[in-house]
């Protein structure tokens, strides 16, 4: 990460700076705001630590300059003590966060961590997003919500892996696509990729399906066939809601993915298998293993990266995007939502998920007549849901609640920016960076 840090004090701003590099992070210093914002043009910047009251300029007058120029670019204002009301404008200017004077170094370093891992899983999330594009996959994954992103992140660095993931999340949150993606940026991806819906295969099935069987091992069993193990060989089983494997069936199981090795009912030869498992289910397995209905080394041996894919109802500053997807995949003609008719869908907490509002899409296609859908077209249980959703920290309720009113101001003016900036009360520029900071684009 590079830092300059900006102090028209030298005994404050060589502190600030020689505590840093010795953090590690790569720091550059300014003395003033007219030498901070040369130095912001000429350095590839991270992150900017700056002194509310200097000399030449003021810290808030420096920061409006620089995110004029880069919204992206990080900063935390450093303010006299008990100055409330300096601390509410610069983050209405765009600051991370502030910190008053004296400066406290451990709480320094502590938000300058967050910011940096902030970073990081920007990054990986663009690469993510690259990979899929680089690769053509047959999937499209929408997810601009810090919690998606977050998820995109650990997808990077678990697909190059032999490792494997046990993928958790409710029903209709997309852990099939989740599992297509670590598969299609792995280096098996020019392999097969099979799955089994565990919930949806007869108890004494499970062992043909897995391994295979010969001619003749039981009754229909007209010829040799192999199982979803030599299948997929050299490539990734997608073992979806793998918490209905039937006990005896998740001992064989076990000894697969220790041994690496098959062997098909009706055989007693053994069938190397070469396999990376990717798990998925929608329930709680911990509990299953404590309570005797899950076998706890099998737990153990799936869940060595597990990944919670968040519901619809904790990044619905995702809905939007996903609205527009559907709506374009979907529909002959262009579609789009009555203001009031996307106020409520956002209301509402989609205990489906996005297959629910997949689903609510193909249903509003079919059905309104015209190329607007109102409230009136709407579902009774949409129409009359009213917002529950007290999910996630303050932080991130209100950074959803205030993507929402963006989205709707924009969408209500025809993403005029001027117009919706004006009925939002905030400046264009401030608009446009809230924009670029919530991933919200004009579909």
């Amino acid at each position: 990460m590079h830092i300059l840090v900006v102090d028209d004090e030298q005994i404050q701003r060589e502190m600030l700076a020689g505590f840093l590099k010795n953090q590690g992070y790569n720091v550059i210093t300014a003395a003033g705001g007219a030498e901070a914002l040369n130095s912001f043009e000429d350095y590839p910047l991270d992150l900017v630590l700056l002194d509310h009251r200097m000399g030449d300029m003021n810290g808030d007058e420096v920061l409006a300059k620089m995110k004029a120029r880069n919204p992206l670019i990080h900063a935390i204002m450093i303010t006299a003590y008990g100055a409330v009301e300096t601390a509410v404008k610069v983050m209405q200017l765009g600051a991370d966060d502030f910190l008053e004077k004296p400066v406290d170094l451990e709480k320094l370093l502590a938000k300058i961590r967050t910011i940096d891992e902030q970073l990081i899983v920007a990054r990986e999330a663009d690469q993510v997003a690259e990979g899929v594009q680089a690769e053509d996959l047959p999937i499209k994954i929408i997810g601009d919500s810090a919690k998606m992103q977050n998820i995109f992140s650990m997808v990077k660095r678990a697909a190059p892996t032999p490792w494997t993931i046990l993928v958790r999340g409710e029903t209709g949150t997309g852990k099939e696509l989740i599992g297509r993606l670590i598969h299609g940026l792995s280096p098996r991806n020019n392999k097969p990729f099979m799955e089994l819906n565990c919930a949806a295969v007869p108890e004494n099935l499970f062992e043909s399906e897995l391994f295979g069987h010969e001619k003749g091992a039981f009754t229909g069993a007209d010829k040799k066939r192999k199982g979803l193990f030599e299948q997929a060989h050299g490539g990734t089983l997608f073992l979806d809601e793998v918490g209905e494997i039937p006990a005896p069936v998740q001992a064989k199981l076990l000894r697969v993915l220790q041994e690496k090795t098959i062997t098909r009912l009706g055989s007693s030869s053994q069938v190397d298998v070469d396999v990376r498992i990717v798990a998925a289910t929608n329930r709680d397995l911990k509990n299953m293993v404590d309570e005797g209905l899950f076998r706890e080394d099998l737990f153990f041996r799936l869940n060595v990266i597990e990944m919670q894919i968040p519901p619809l109802r904790e990044r619905k500053e995702d809905i939007s995007a996903l609205l527009d997807f559907f709506l374009a995949k979907y529909s002959e003609v262009p579609v789009t939502l009555a203001s009031e008719a996307m106020t409520q869908v956002m209301k509402y907490n989609f205990p489906g998920n996005v297959r629910e509002l997949e689903h609510l899409v193909q249903r509003l296609i079919t059905m309104t007549r015209g190329t607007t859908i109102n409230l009136s077209d709407l579902p009774p249980e949409i129409r009359s849901s009213q917002s529950t959703d007290l999910q996630g920290s303050l932080g991130e309720q209100l950074a959803a609640f205030e993507e929402r009113l963006l989205t709707e101001a924009l969408k209500a003016n025809g993403w005029v920016q001027t117009r919706a900036a004006e009925q939002l009360g905030i400046s264009e520029r401030v608009l446009r960076y809230k924009m670029q900071k919530a991933g919200i684009k004009k579909g």
